[in-house]
């Protein structure tokens, strides 16, 4: 009995392991979707979880496509899932060999770090350290530095 108890007790105390998953990036759709397929040839379409990049028709949404490209497109990901989007898409923070996607897009000011969802509290300093130095969007003169989730209600 003391044996099942503790067993209950480290199984309850441990975090879950988040879900990964190892695929190979075949397309981007935008600053911060793109699609995968894995080793049994499954497509998984991804919405970069934490992060808001500018919509393809917004100022600096081409360069976050671009620069999203760059960093990942044709290459082995591993995707830290963190759920799913109202879309059906995989929310994941991304990792391609020793680099932090996601980070990275903020980082170089391809990206936001999105308030609504964000858990990692770094992507906020390495946004405003982006913004210090006037990095990708940054650059843009201040009204067309609108943050992606104001645009799309606007549009609405």
């Amino acid at each position: 009995m003391l044996r099942y108890l503790l067993a209950v007790l480290l199984a309850t105390a441990l975090p879950a392991s988040a879900e990964s998953i190892d695929c190979r990036v075949i397309g981007i759709a935008g600053g911060d979707i793109f699609a995968c397929l894995t080793a049994k040839q499954e497509r998984v379409r991804v919405r970069m979880a934490e992060i808001d990049a500018p919509e393809a028709r917004q100022a600096y949404g081409l360069e976050a496509q671009h620069a999203l490209s760059g960093y990942i497109f044709g290459k082995d990901v591993t995707l830290v899932v963190q759920g799913h989007d109202r879309h059906g898409r995989t929310l994941a923070r991304v990792r391609a060999g020793d680099t932090d996607v996601n980070a990275e897009m903020v980082r170089s000011g391809a990206a936001w770090a999105n308030p609504d969802y964000m858990t990692d509290r770094n992507l906020r300093a390495l946004e405003a350290v982006a913004r210090e130095f006037k990095r990708g969007l940054w650059a843009l003169p201040k009204p067309d530095r609108q943050p992606p989730w104001q645009w799309r209600e606007a549009r609405r």
